[in-house]
C-alpha cells in the first residue's frame, strides 16, 4: 500500500525519510540486504542466502508491496543511501484480521539514531488506520537485547516464546520471542 512520506530528523541532526520504495532503489535494497545479513545474527538470513535476490525480483517485490491494501512496507533513505526498512501487514482472512505484523531491520552504522523509533511510529499510526485492526505483533530472537528495549519502549510485551527457534552457524540454538501490543480502540 502507499503511503505518505515521513521526513524527520536523526539524533545527530541529519535528515531521513521514511517511503515506499521504488524502483530506483533496487541496487541500494539488494546492498542493503547482504549488508544487514552481515551485522547481525538476528536477522533472518545470511548473506550468503542474499544471492537469491535479483533485480528483477526486487521490482516485483515492490510493485507487490506498493499495490497490497494490506501491507505497506518503507525504506529509511538517509543521505540517499537505504539506511533500512520496516513493514507492517495483515491477513485478510477474517478470523486474523484484527492482527498486524511488523517487521524491522536497520544497517549498524544507523543503530541508536532514532530511526526504529521513528519507524515504529509510522508502522503504528499506518495499522492504525486500518479498520478492526486491534493489535500488533513482532518476534525476536534471544539475546537481541536492543531490539527487545526498543519494543518495549514502544508498549509491546512478551507473550509467547518457540523455544529453539533459530539455529546459528556455530550450532547454538536460540529461543524467538513473539511480542503483541494491544492498539487503543476509539
Amino acid at each position: 500500500m502507499l503511503t505518505r512520506e515521513v521526513n524527520f530528523a536523526l539524533k545527530d541532526g541529519r535528515k531521513a525519510v521514511l517511503r515506499n520504495p521504488r524502483n530506483e532503489d533496487i541496487p541500494g535494497l539488494l546492498d542493503y540486504l547482504v549488508r544487514s545479513a552481515g551485522e547481525s545474527d538476528f536477522i533472518m538470513r545470511y548473506p550468503e542466502e542474499c544471492a537469491k535476490y535479483t533485480a528483477e525480483g526486487e521490482a516485483k517485490w515492490i510493485e507487490d508491496n506498493n499495490s497490497n491494501e494490506n501491507a505497506t512496507v518503507l525504506v529509511c533513505e538517509v543521505d540517499g543511501k537505504i539506511a533500512g526498512n520496516c513493514s507492517v501487514h495483515r491477513s485478510p482472512m477474517m478470523k486474523v484480521r484484527h492482527r498486524a505484523f511488523i517487521a524491522i531491520a536497520l544497517l549498524k552504522e544507523f543503530w541508536g539514531c532514532g530511526i526504529g523509533t521513528a519507524m515504529f511510529r509510522e508502522m503504528e499510526h499506518i495499522a492504525g488506520e486500518w479498520e478492526g485492526v486491534t493489535q500488533l505483533e513482532l518476534e525476536f530472537v534471544e539475546g537481541n537485547a536492543r531490539a527487545r528495549s526498543l519494543y518495549e519502549k514502544r508498549g509491546f510485551r512478551i507473550v509467547g516464546v518457540r523455544p529453539d527457534a533459530y539455529r546459528f552457524k556455530d550450532g547454538t540454538l536460540h529461543n524467538e520471542y513473539v511480542m503483541m501490543k494491544k492498539l487503543p480502540q476509539e
